[in-house]
């Protein structure tokens, strides 16, 4: 299941989601709208945000990790390995994991 069709399975739990991109807003709303998306997508052309969390890749270009931040504001969990089209199920698992946490 892909992000975008795993809104459902995500609200069930108390958080908030988003996605990143080094785009820039306008390429990111274009993108977000194509693909009916129920979440924002954040923009970050400048990669300083990615830098501060370290995902930016030997080429500079950030790499899709997800981190799991709890209400306390920190990082409860990373996962390093995403697939798009499977990471919307691989997120609510997570999630059920670390109900405690977040």
């Amino acid at each position: 299941m892909s992000l975008r069709s795993s809104g459902e399975a995500l609200r069930r739990f108390d958080v908030a989601y988003f996605a990143a991109s080094a785009d820039s807003p306008e390429t990111n709303e274009k993108f977000a709208k194509s693909l009916d998306l129920d979440f924002p997508i954040l923009s970050d052309p400048s990669r300083d945000v990615g830098r501060a969390y370290g995902v930016l890749g030997p080429s500079g270009f950030p790499m899709r990790w997800t981190f799991y931040i709890g209400k306390d504001g920190r990082i409860a969990a990373i996962e390093k390995k995403v697939n798009a089209g499977s990471h919307g199920e691989q997120m609510a698992g997570t999630l059920e994991g670390l109900k405690s946490e977040l």
